[in-house]
């Protein structure tokens, strides 16, 4: 988990203005609107909030993050650091009504995390690691590749919550990248189908604690269509994955729709508003930084000191 590189210029913003910037930008631009907080719906995020606990960023850069965070009731996060200052320094910018849960570390000493509103969202009693057995490994297999499924790089999180009437599970995963090469989409790709097999499971299990299944967070997922490997493994058994309204991707320097949210026909699908986006909110901040030091310097700064991936969200009815 390398940091990206510090910016080697100086930058100093208003925090103010920058969150009046980040509050304003919907109604610049109504397609990037996100609904109001209500008693009878449930606003669901995923943010890949790059290298947490290893950057150095600023407490104004973590208010920032904390604002957009606060603007949803459940949110899962991914790329916590085993040292916990990031996502500690968000939770202590949130109003005290967020509670922090948090898994273990695994591959690149990787944690994943979900901050949600108490008072909203209540959480139940089934939280851990996804784990497939040995015994099952056989079953995690995909077209077109002989490679045998190894086992997840950096396991899914799984928790449990309620709200309203709504009791659903949301599995917050960060699948195996590596790099282009075949080997390593083959891994990826595997990966996102245990996924989407474990999720088939405990959805169709009579016996499950919570079988409403939200697989959700950085699929590494470079195209939501039809004949992309990744795309097609995740959707393969049944998942659905609603488009964003704006059609933008999540990951910033690339627009590739790493991130995901994703549900199976039924009673979750029944509840989903149809409301669901990504807020870009690279559009919104330092702006006058963007007219001194547009393209890479800008981007530079914006992926340290913020992320280079975008915060996705989807709308669910409670009652």
């Amino acid at each position: 988990m390398p940091p990206f590189p510090k910016p080697r210029f100086a930058y100093d913003y208003d925090l103010d203005r920058e969150v009046a910037a980040l509050r304003n930008y919907p109604r610049e631009k109504s397609d990037r609107r996100i609904p109001r907080k209500s008693r009878d719906k449930l606003l669901v995020a995923t943010w890949n909030i790059a290298n947490l606990g290893v950057q150095d960023r600023l407490d104004s850069d973590y208010a920032l993050i904390a604002e957009m965070i606060g603007w949803f009731d459940l949110v899962a996060v991914q790329e916590v650091n085993d040292n916990l200052r990031g996502i500690e320094a968000i939770h202590s910018k949130l109003p005290a009504r967020y509670d922090l849960l948090f898994s273990d570390a695994s591959g690149n000493q990787e944690r994943q995390a979900f901050l949600y509103d108490d008072r909203k969202v209540s959480r139940l009693k089934e939280v851990g690691r996804l784990s497939i057995p040995p015994s099952q490994l056989r079953n995690i297999k995909v077209p077109g590749s002989t490679t045998a499924f190894p086992g997840f790089d950096r396991g899914p999180y799984l928790a449990s919550f309620e709200s309203g009437s709504f009791r659903f599970s949301l599995l917050n995963v960060h699948l195996f990248y590596g790099s282009p090469d075949p080997v390593d989409v083959d891994r990826r790709t595997l990966e996102t189908f245990a996924v989407a097999w474990w999720a088939d499971q405990k959805h169709r299990d009579a016996r499950s604690y919570v079988p409403e299944i939200l697989p959700l967070g950085d699929f590494n997922l470079p195209k939501t269509e039809p004949g992309d490997r990744i795309y097609e493994a995740l959707k393969s058994l049944g998942l659905e994955v609603p488009p964003h309204t704006s059609q933008i991707g999540s990951a910033i320097a690339s627009d590739s729709y790493y991130d995901q949210i994703a549900f199976f026909p039924g009673p979750t699908k029944g509840r989903f508003t149809g409301a669901t986006n990504v807020f870009d909110f690279d559009g919104a901040l330092f702006r006058d930084l963007w007219q001194s030091r547009p393209g890479s310097p800008f981007l530079s700064y914006l992926r340290y000191h913020i992320s280079d991936h975008r915060p996705l969200w989807a709308e669910f009815q409670t009652g």
